[in-house]
């Protein structure tokens, strides 16, 4: 969790290189867990080859724990990360070689599906929303832009429209989201800016934040969307 944390925080604000560096990192960690699972032998120190071939190895049926669909799928995944990350120069200094948003997206995108999928299998319940919101609680993360100062929150750049300041606020609200008098309280907006502002995101063109029944405002898919692909530098502090 740490790993993954870590690495979608600095993806988002737009650091590439260590999504590829350690992603690695990520697919080491996992690939033992899964080693551990399947085989029942504990070893954190076990090589991440060696934890594929194990999983991968279908001649003793018997001795594997998981199921050999859900094993497979994660061990490829996790070795197509690890090899491509190494392939196109995150391990090694290469001078035909820098971290770029591409590379880093396909092992991103890689890692969530493997962190998604480990929670899916493992998670001790049947309740698939509480994984759902385990995970989206899981990619809310600290805001450099935002300060808290006791009970005050505050958006600290000055170069944000109304849109996104609110935007910014409830990426950092998560599933909890606020209630339209903090939202008030802790954006540098007059009331009305405010109210109409979320009038039009919570609108049919926008769709991009949502009003739950019990009167809170959280972001919508599109809303964190918006977000990750439009507003990920507006979350720097500068």
């Amino acid at each position: 969790m740490d790993e993954f944390i870590s690495l979608e925080r600095r993806y988002i604000q737009r650091d590439w290189e260590p999504a590829q560096l350690d992603g690695g990192q990520f697919c080491e960690i996992l690939g033992r867990i899964l080693y551990h699972q399947d085989s029942g032998t504990l070893n954190p120190n076990k090589d991440f080859d060696e934890c594929v071939k194990y999983i991968w190895d279908e001649h003793n049926h018997n001795k594997h724990a998981m199921n050999r669909s859900d094993a497979n799928h994660l061990s490829k995944v996790l070795r197509t990360t690890y090899k491509f990350r190494s392939a196109r120069g995150g391990v090694h200094i290469s001078p035909q070689y820098k971290p770029n948003h591409m590379d880093s997206k396909v092992i991103i995108e890689m890692v969530r599906w493997c962190f998604a999928e480990t929670l899916r299998i493992f998670w001790a319940g049947t309740n698939r929303e509480q994984v759902a919101k385990a995970i989206r609680e899981l990619l809310t993360f600290d805001v450099p832009a935002i300060g808290k100062f006791e009970d005050i929150i505050m958006v600290q750049r000055t170069d944000l429209n109304a849109e996104e300041e609110l935007l910014v606020l409830l990426h950092y609200a998560g599933e909890q989201g606020f209630t339209r008098t903090e939202l008030g309280k802790y954006a540098m907006l007059s009331a009305p800016a405010v109210t109409t502002t979320l009038q039009k995101l919570s609108g049919p063109v926008f769709r991009q934040i949502v009003q739950l029944p019990s009167g809170r405002y959280r972001l919508t898919d599109l809303g964190s969307k918006r977000i990750r692909e439009k507003l990920p530098d507006k979350l720097l502090l500068v």
